[in-house]
């Protein structure tokens, strides 16, 4: 993944600047938006947890990003000086994706019911849902001037997918989180709103049992018969991010080549 994603470059971000969290690696969503940010004239900062720094910066440094910051969603101290270091660089902030989720290995196989731990769904909510409450909590107090946060989900938070169990739970929480931060924030002209992506090649997908097979279905029973694109999901960002999202908040946006509004597959042989 590059930043030379099929979408013609422009000015649609042009003297906005702001934060991405959750880039790993050259195939994360969050590095797709991030580039194509970029490449539409957006000045990008990059939250990195200390583990991927080695990743993050040399992809960072490709699109031409300035700003890095430490960031452990987790720790209430950690949050404070990532926050506090964004606010010391830059006198205002316009966006924020947040593309940050976890649950252990045990939480996303098998039986939901007998799988999930009260350690291990806390978690999962804390890190996948949580986390875009205090971002954007921390977000908005640096927006003085309006700007616009997306967070990234699944379809498995509306429908009970096979091995995502309580991270289905956790995107269930982030999506109606995201409802009301929408709520919140709208009369300081912030607007809200969740990607839901399908499935895609990703560390987040590879972590979950049945992973691949996620993907040939989600291609196999989708509308359109195609893997969900890096340019679509990083389209829709663009759209949402930029002056073409206004009056747009407090919205799921499916991405996903029509695979959430598919009912039953139709057969080839099928008679009427």
């Amino acid at each position: 993944m590059d930043n030379d994603l099929a979408l013609p470059r422009g000015e649609l971000m042009k003297g906005k600047r702001g934060l991405v969290t959750g880039v790993a690696n050259r195939n994360s969503i969050a590095w797709g938006i991030a580039a194509q940010i970029a490449a539409q004239g957006g000045e990008v900062a990059l939250a990195y947890m200390d583990s991927n720094e080695k990743r993050v910066r040399p992809l960072g440094e490709s699109i031409g990003a300035k700003l890095y910051v430490p960031m452990d969603v987790a720790s209430d101290t950690s949050m404070d000086q990532a926050f506090e270091t964004l606010g010391q660089a830059w006198d205002s902030l316009d966006f924020l994706v947040h593309s940050i989720a976890y649950a252990g290995r045990d939480q996303i196989k098998g039986s939901f019911v007998e799988n999930c731990t009260r350690e291990g769904f806390a978690q999962a909510l804390d890190i996948s849902a949580y986390s875009f409450v205090d971002c954007a909590r921390r977000a908005s107090r640096l927006m003085s001037r309006g700007g616009s946060m997306i967070t990234m989900t699944y379809l498995g938070a509306e429908r009970a997918i096979p091995n995502y169990n309580t991270m289905g739970v956790a995107k269930a929480a982030l999506e109606a989180a995201t409802r009301y931060i929408a709520r919140d924030l709208g009369p300081k002209g912030i607007r809200v709103n969740a990607i839901s992506a399908g499935a895609m090649r990703t560390l987040s997908l590879a972590g979950i049992s049945g992973g691949r097979g996620m993907l040939a279905e989600g291609r196999r029973l989708s509308a359109m018969k195609e893997d969900t694109s890096m340019e679509g999901v990083a389209g829709c960002a663009l759209w949402l991010l930029s002056d073409l999202g206004l009056s747009t908040t407090g919205e799921i946006v499916h991405v996903d080549a029509g695979f959430h509004m598919m009912g039953l597959p139709s057969g080839e042989d099928e008679t009427e």
